[in-house]
């Protein structure tokens, strides 16, 4: 049986800063551990297990995790694709236990600390622990990704429609700033305590910079879970088990979600404009030392400057979005990631200050795309489903992230060259402009049972 309350979509401002701190909190895991530190590590634990001597340039060895044979250098790719399929079943389920629960911060609670723990646990990653790392991998991405959702789920609830945008764009910002401020401390220490020759000491440094981010991301959590409060779920459980309630409610929404075509037609915009946005930021780093010879330091500085302009980009995109509405601000973005990958094709080569000028660029739109495309989705969704929806919104940005990095890879093949196959993911932001241009969003908005904003 269930119980039905109206939401409340109002708030006040310390609620909405707790809000933000939370993606102050989260974004050090993305940066410090999964952008930066974190592959490097656990492939050259991974390759201590199967033999190699660290600091070796290459490793013929293999590891044999639950009986598999697997070359060292490819556990931590196999790992991520694992993470990614475990989290397309999990994030859903999230969402719907989250949709009926009356205790949403408990939820949001048990996801962040769980993944901080799984994090800070590196601490006990040494010698050939690979495996260990991996299942502490495992455990922290998943719970990463579990607690986005919840944390999304808490945005329609916190404003009317006119002011999802700025909020949105708020917190983007602020979790941009958090992520670039320990990545520049974690680099000072790289800085002042490697020791060239000292791979081992290397090594340490970053398991330590990755354990510094679950601390963080522990110690911040504690500001939303002060200030946010819990607001009275629509379809609230009143069973023994929401989480049995919760499974039943997402087969009924995965039955009905037929019924909002124009929704599933703005994720599937998205799902083609956010792939090419991360396939950019995974293979930049790629393009930049293997097709125009830049030195890891010039790299390392360029993911601060996209970390710090970010900042930038999601307040000033939110505050054009407040002009002219989110979806025309969303479009104009995707004009600027074409403009962007376009000029990558005419980079010179050994050149750090061009690069890490687009870099800057990147971040501008960075920032501003990923905000308000969550505030224009939060639009699109029926009361009550937030955390549904947005463990679909989800899905959409990790379970199909194959897609532009598959089109790059077979356009190297053809082509031998980084630079065509840059400038290929040009299709994805046309391709995903246009899809967007297509969906009625007014309408579709109306037909969820919402109220349009003023300006879309």
């Amino acid at each position: 049986m269930t119980t039905t309350a109206e939401p409340v979509a109002s708030s006040t401002r310390s609620e909405r800063t707790g809000w933000y701190f939370y993606d102050w909190a989260n974004s050090a895991f993305q940066t410090t551990v999964i952008a930066v530190f974190l592959g490097p590590f656990l492939t050259a634990v991974t390759e201590q297990a199967a033999g190699c001597p660290l600091g070796a340039d290459e490793c013929d060895g293999t590891v044999h995790p639950l009986g598999i044979t697997v070359a060292a250098g490819s556990y931590y790719p196999y790992l991520v694709s694992l993470s990614v399929l475990l989290t397309v079943f999990v994030l859903p389920v999230m969402g719907a236990v989250a949709d009926r629960s009356a205790h949403k911060k408990r939820l949001l609670a048990g996801a962040a600390f769980m993944g901080a723990a799984a994090t800070c646990g590196f601490a006990f990653v040494t010698g050939e622990r690979y495996l260990l790392g991996g299942a502490l991998f495992l455990i922290a991405n998943i719970s990463f990704g579990a607690s986005i959702v919840v944390y999304h789920s808490y945005l329609p609830q916190l404003s009317g429609p006119d002011d999802r945008d700025k909020i949105s764009s708020r917190g983007w910002a602020l979790g941009y700033l958090g992520g670039f401020l320990l990545l520049a401390l974690n680099l000072v220490a790289v800085t002042l305590f490697s020791v060239d020759g000292d791979d081992q000491r290397t090594l340490d440094i970053a398991r330590w910079s990755i354990v510094s981010a679950g601390v963080w991301w522990g110690l911040f959590t504690l500001v939303p879970l002060r200030w946010m409060r819990e607001h009275p779920a629509v379809h609230a459980s009143t069973g023994a088990n929401v989480v049995t309630d919760g499974f039943r409610q997402l087969a009924r929404t995965v039955r009905g979600i037929r019924a909002y075509p124009l929704t599933l037609f703005f994720l599937l915009a998205f799902l083609v404009y956010n792939d090419g946005i991360q396939t950019v930021i995974a293979l930049a780093s790629q393009f930049g030392s293997e097709e125009l010879g830049l030195e890891t330091n010039t790299l390392i500085i360029t993911i601060l400057v996209v970390q710090l302009t970010a900042f930038f980009g999601a307040l000033g995109l939110g505050r054009l979005a407040g002009r002219i509405g989110a979806r025309k601000t969303v479009l104009l973005s995707l004009v600027l990631w074409t403009a962007v990958v376009l000029a990558a094709y005419w980079l010179p080569s050994e050149a750090p200050l061009p690069f890490i000028a687009l870099g800057a660029a990147i971040g501008i739109v960075l920032g501003g795309s990923q905000a308000l495309s969550r505030s224009l989705f939060s639009q699109l969704i029926p009361k009550g489903k937030e955390g549904e929806y947005y463990g679909f919104y989800e899905i959409s940005d990790k379970g199909t992230s194959w897609l532009g990095p598959l089109a790059f890879g077979l356009v190297f093949q053809l082509t031998n060259s980084y630079r065509v196959g840059i400038v290929a993911l040009v299709a994805f932001f046309v391709v995903g402009f246009v899809l967007l241009m297509l969906v009625p969003i007014r309408r579709a908005i109306v037909a969820v049972g919402n109220t349009p904003p003023r300006l879309l």
